[in-house]
């Protein structure tokens, strides 16, 4: 290559401006913090789990021992880790559920309706509520003693003045689980309700003056312009669902404790941590519903890709 070539390319060669380069160094100054937490405070523990549960060790690390694949063999031959699951059924049926009403609700307020706003901050509300919160409160709501089989709640009280027998919520199997759904839906629905709001809002009002001009009733602008137009939200909402279905925790933890049959994989896997102290095993639980996770959400991107 010629010097006169080298000084051509070189004249023709972008260069870097100087508040180019500033706004870059401004940017991974800004982003060094948020990435250094994110390092330390999930990746590095992330990382470590993964390594605990090829151990076996107790929660303070006395006595580790090298066990490689025994602690997964463990998990998957043992009937009573896997049979959480099944509880996952009512909360998954329940977060479906959620998702109807939050798009039928949001459908409702975006309407011309007369308070609509007020409404919106409504129903966002108990979103904005702690968790641990709204796990007390409905503890009380469904019984007042300590005892979790007491009947002596305010639900209990309003049956009683309709002439009703107390029934024992949260201590029957079965309808215990029900209890809880239905306060996880009271807890999360203002969430979907508000990303279905924004997703409607989001669609040209020119295609609704269209539809309103062809004679199109509310039914088929739903059918044909909000349910596809908000699509990917829908899709998002479901990925969402399936994995809170999975990995729910606090409301059951916090309320029953896991009692009569309303325990859960993950509350099964912090009692084989910290009440059990087996971090190994516990840390291959967790692994292993981190998978399960990973794969649903993959088979469900896929199905839905194909539809598409």
């Amino acid at each position: 290559m010629t010097n006169k070539t080298m000084k051509m390319e070189q004249l023709t060669r972008p260069k870097l401006s100087k508040s180019y380069v500033e706004k870059m160094v401004t940017v991974c100054l800004f982003l060094l913090i948020p990435t250094l937490l994110l390092v330390v405070f999930t990746y590095i523990p992330a990382a470590e789990m993964v390594k605990f549960s090829f151990e076996e060790r107790d929660q303070f690390g006395v006595n580790v021992k090298f066990v490689g694949l025994e602690n997964y063999k463990t998990v998957f031959s043992t009937p009573e880790y896997f049979a959480a699951f099944k509880n996952s059924i009512y909360y998954l049926v329940g977060s479906f559920t959620q998702l109807a009403l939050a798009l039928f609700i949001a459908t409702i307020l975006c309407s011309k309706i007369r308070f609509a706003n007020f409404f919106k901050g409504v129903v966002f509300f108990p979103y904005m509520i702690n968790t641990v919160a709204v796990a007390l409160i409905f503890r009380r709501f469904f019984q007042k003693g300590d005892g979790i089989t007491n009947t002596d709640g305010t639900l209990n009280s309003i049956i009683a003045l309709f002439g009703g027998d107390p029934v024992k919520f949260l201590s029957t199997e079965g309808l215990v689980n029900i209890c809880l759904v239905f306060v996880s839906i009271w807890r999360y629905i203002g969430f979907d309700i508000v990303m279905f709001i924004g997703a409607i809002q989001s669609i040209s009002p020119d295609i609704y003056e269209a539809a309103d001009l062809d004679g199109a009733n509310r039914f088929q602008v739903f059918r044909y312009i909000i349910a596809p137009g908000i699509r990917p939200i829908i899709l998002l909402q479901m990925i969402l669902a399936v994995k809170g279905a999975i990995s729910v925790y606090e409301i059951p933890f916090i309320i029953t404790g896991g009692r009569f049959g309303s325990s859960t994989f993950v509350i099964q896997t912090t009692e084989t941590a910290f009440k059990f102290q087996k971090v190994g095993l516990a840390s291959a639980m967790a692994v292993v519903l981190f998978l399960i996770i990973v794969i649903v959400t993959v088979i469900q991107k896929l199905v839905l890709k194909e539809e598409k």
